[in-house]
């Protein structure tokens, strides 16, 4: 029984760290938002090596979600944030009220369901599960009256860099229809 808990450990490992779909190579542009790219990442638990801006800023392991989430605001928005380490579940703060400014992120952090409606380049936190502890991260890339669109790197080896979620109303609040989406940060205006 101890062999084969092992086998299976050790297998289980292999195709999370391998490529498995050899339509793509690790590296390899998929998509882009506002002209920062997607990478692939071949399988979940693949790591490359740490990306550092010129200065030694931390923006992440190469092609997992957190290093896109960083790179983009990074470069997009000119944002650090004040700790530039966590898993992606770990950007949110389940101390912090809906609409209340995370320190940790320098963002503003609503609670799923939120008073406030998911904006455009807002990111989007996933909880971690028995799959993947460390959770996701993603970018709201569209946002309609009844759904959102996220992009996404490291999604999986098959897995889109878009997915469309439905948005609900309940009770005056917004909610973003996925059993593991904690909630959103967003820039500071």
């Amino acid at each position: 029984m101890i062999l084969l808990s092992i086998s299976l450990y050790i297998i289980y490992r292999m195709i999370i760290t391998s490529n498995p779909n050899p339509n793509f190579y690790v590296g390899q542009k998929l998509d882009s938002l506002n002209g920062v790219y997607i990478y692939y990442n071949g399988g979940v638990g693949h790591t490359g090596k740490r990306n550092l801006s010129e200065d030694g800023y931390n923006i992440g392991l190469t092609y997992q979600c957190v290093e896109f989430a960083k790179r983009y605001y990074y470069q997009y928005y000119k944002h650090r944030m004040p700790d530039a380490y966590g898993n992606a579940k770990d950007f949110f703060d389940v101390t912090i009220k809906d609409g209340k400014l995370n320190t940790k992120r320098d963002l503003l952090q609503f609670t799923n369901p939120s008073l406030s409606i998911p904006y455009l380049g807002d990111l989007i936190i996933f909880d971690g599960y028995a799959g993947n502890k460390y959770g996701h991260v993603a970018i709201v890339s569209d946002v309609k009256e009844n759904e959102i669109e996220i992009i996404q790197q490291n999604p999986g080896p098959f897995a889109s860099t878009r997915v469309k979620y439905s948005l609900l109303i309940t009770e005056g609040k917004y909610f973003i229809n996925h059993e593991r989406i904690l909630g959103w940060l967003r820039m500071k205006q």
